[in-house]
């Protein structure tokens, strides 16, 4: 079976670390669903949004949580003007344009709703929607993405072995330095100097331990502080408000983050 043809559509920026664009397109070609994982504001949705674009495909995006049940994806019936019509919900609507559903953060979706992805990532490649006895057929365009965080899973938030093995799998991490200086630079219009200080500076707090952080200082946050500074706040500023306080309630932490901060922009 053919591939659809390439649209010409814009491209988000994103900067490659290795050869993720070709495997995702080499993935997109041969009909396989991908699993992309890593930490949070690393880049996972970025790409994702690109790889979209450069295949000329819609995307339809689905912030996954506690509550998000088969209903939410598949679609449900509705009263509109006294009547009952079906709507479809986002899985289904990727599959019936031939587009790609990215369900980001899918451990955080409860485990019953992920069965319903099962037809759609192996050699069926089809949705049955029960509710109005329709089997949907992905067409060639169609694709399924899932992303999660690793290291803010816990015991209870996993996929199963089952769903997993349904994937092939990509690992994503914040970018070497250099490579994070350019998407400071090409991200918030700050200079090369600047930008290269506050990928030192996100190093120092990745590097930070002894203390109870969920979460590293992420690409995206340094985005924000370079964004904050480009506008006219004070470095030190900017990294507080992008940098120390998001990452911590907790005051001890934040003084010692903010402590770490000062030796690069000191206040």
């Amino acid at each position: 079976m053919n591939a659809p043809e390439l649209l010409t559509i814009p491209v988000p920026f994103y900067q490659p670390q290795g050869a993720e664009c070709e495997l995702f397109e080499a993935a997109w070609r041969q009909q396989l669903p991908v699993l992309i994982k890593g930490p949070t504001g690393c880049g996972k949705t970025r790409f994702v949004a690109h790889m979209a674009a450069r295949l000329g495909l819609p995307l339809i995006t689905v912030s996954c949580h506690d509550d998000l049940s088969a209903a939410d994806l598949v679609g449900r019936h509705l009263i509109a003007d006294g009547a009952t019509v079906w709507c479809d919900g986002p899985l289904s609507r990727a599959v019936r344009i031939g587009g790609i559903c990215y369900l980001d953060e899918v451990v955080e979706a409860r485990k019953d709703t992920t069965v319903v992805l099962h037809p759609l990532t192996d050699d069926r490649r089809i949705l049955p929607v029960e509710r109005t006895g329709e089997v949907l057929q992905a067409p060639p365009g169609f694709m399924l993405v899932v992303s999660y965080n690793p290291g803010y899973q816990h015991v209870l938030k996993t996929l199963k072995p089952s769903t997993r093995q349904r994937f092939v799998a990509m690992s994503f991490d914040f970018p070497p330095p250099e490579v994070e200086i350019g998407v400071l630079v090409r991200e918030s219009g700050i200079g090369e100097a600047l930008a290269r200080q506050l990928v030192t500076l996100a190093g120092q707090l990745r590097r930070l331990s002894g203390y109870d952080l969920e979460e590293a200082a992420s690409t995206r946050l340094l985005v924000y502080a370079a964004k904050l500074i480009q506008a006219g706040l004070p470095p030190w500023q900017a990294c507080r408000t992008a940098l120390a306080e998001p990452l911590s309630d907790d005051a001890d932490t934040v003084a010692a983050l903010l402590a770490v901060i000062q030796t690069q922009f000191p206040d």
